[in-house]
């Protein structure tokens, strides 16, 4: 186990290493220049050229290089363009917020599309059955920012059920930073009225984010639940005698389980890269929006930190699927998964 791990964190860091370079490189055939955006349509030749110096741009490419691989390896992402500040303190300003949204998406997904797919399967054809595949298609095939804007008019503006777009309600402030997830500082502070909030306010914005997950998760809990429902052991299990609730709980649920858990995996890691719509629509100061400002504004050190943010998260979430594989199934051993 312990060997596998260090093996896995190793391709981990040559994972981030190539992007890292293949990012550095790909920013420098952009077509358009970021020091140029930064000074102003305005800004005269003069202006641009003092940047390019500041920054460092007037140097060959290998010496940029050079100190780009030197700050990484010092921890340094650089200065933000935008915000003219280091770009590790912006991806730990805004990454919480995302981290929040995402787990309660995540949670959502997995509860109700892990219901609906058990259920879909145990009553094939039935009308919980066609309920189920519709909810799933309706999840696939519908635009999220139509579906958060119709939402919005629907709860907010119209009903007035649910609280306006943010994180936090403008009369309330929050509690001391600490981890930055509202839900976990309001605990820590013993703070429950704001913690009763942020989940209200995380509450919409949570189920968009969460119904294109929740209908991906149902449909594979459904086709792995009737693979497993059609195995020998589990008609040899009901001819013992055993009841229907110990044959798909103790027998087939876990079974099925092991190619739910991949989906699972890949749904949070796309969760944690930030969703751009889902957070401009609801104001959701995350990384979604932090990363989206930083493409229109060429700010090219944090479209570095940030890609590197998400490829670091895909690997961890890959690794723990992996061994989440081993647990569900002890006859897929971590040497043959890895073969």
């Amino acid at each position: 186990m312990a060997h596998y791990i260090m093996k896995r964190l190793f391709t981990l860091m040559i994972t981030v290493a190539g992007i890292a370079v293949v990012t550095f490189f790909l920013s420098l055939v952009v077509p358009l220049d970021p020091l140029a955006a930064i000074a102003g349509p305005q800004s005269p030749p003069e202006t641009v050229e003092r940047l390019r110096k500041l920054y460092g741009f007037d140097q060959p490419t290998y010496v940029q290089f050079g100190r780009y691989v030197e700050r990484l390896a010092e921890g340094d992402l650089g200065m933000s363009f935008q915000t003219n500040r280091p770009v590790l303190d912006d991806i730990l300003n805004f990454f919480p917020a995302t981290l929040e949204l995402a787990t309660i998406a995540l949670i959502f997904s997995v509860v109700f599309g892990m219901i609906l797919g058990i259920l879909s399967a145990v009553y094939k054809d039935s009308l919980l059955d066609h309920f189920s595949r519709i909810i799933s298609l309706i999840g696939v095939s519908m635009p999220v920012f139509w579906l958060g804007l119709l939402l919005l008019l629907v709860f907010y503006f119209q009903l007035g059920w649910l609280p306006e777009p943010g994180r936090l309600d403008i009369m309330l402030i929050e509690p001391p930073r600490i981890t930055g997830v509202l839900l976990i500082d309001s605990v820590i502070a013993g703070d429950w009225e704001v913690f009763w909030d942020a989940l209200w306010h995380a509450f919409l914005p949570a189920v968009v984010l969460g119904l294109f997950g929740l209908a991906g998760i149902a449909r594979i809990a459904r086709s792995s639940m009737l693979d497993v429902l059609s195995q020998e052991y589990i008609k040899t299990a009901r001819i013992k005698g055993l009841s229907e609730y110990l044959v798909i709980t103790r027998h087939a649920l876990r079974n099925a389980l092991v190619p739910t858990v991949t989906m699972i995996g890949l749904t949070y890691g796309s969760l944690l890269e930030g969703a751009v719509l889902t957070e401009t629509i609801f104001s959701w100061p995350g990384l979604g929006r932090y990363l989206t400002t930083a493409f229109l504004t060429l700010d090219l050190n944090a479209i570095v930190g940030g890609t590197m943010l998400v490829a670091i998260l895909y690997s961890v979430v890959n690794l723990l699927v992996d061994l989440l594989y081993a647990y569900l199934n002890p006859k897929i051993t971590l040497a043959q998964h890895d073969a």
